[in-house]
């Protein structure tokens, strides 16, 4: 089962590497090609009680690309 990065839009970290692989650089390609991190309830609804907007900054790191490290859920 592919791990869930964001609680609020159940959007899986697959779904965030083929953003990545399309095309996004940043965490607002992200929010603009899959949605995550865009509900604002991330740190209600995920079990660790934090925003993914940390989990989805980590993969786009992990493939060299620009971070932003705010937070969606205000």
């Amino acid at each position: 089962m592919d791990k869930i990065i964001c609680y609020c839009k159940t959007i899986t970290e697959e779904t965030i590497r083929v953003a990545i692989s399309n095309g996004a650089k940043t965490l607002k390609d992200i929010q603009t090609m899959t949605g995550a991190c865009t509900g604002n309830q991330c740190k209600d609804l995920n079990p660790s009680g934090k925003c993914c907007s940390d989990d989805i900054n980590k993969l786009l790191e992990n493939r060299n690309t620009t971070t932003g490290f705010s937070c969606c859920c205000g």
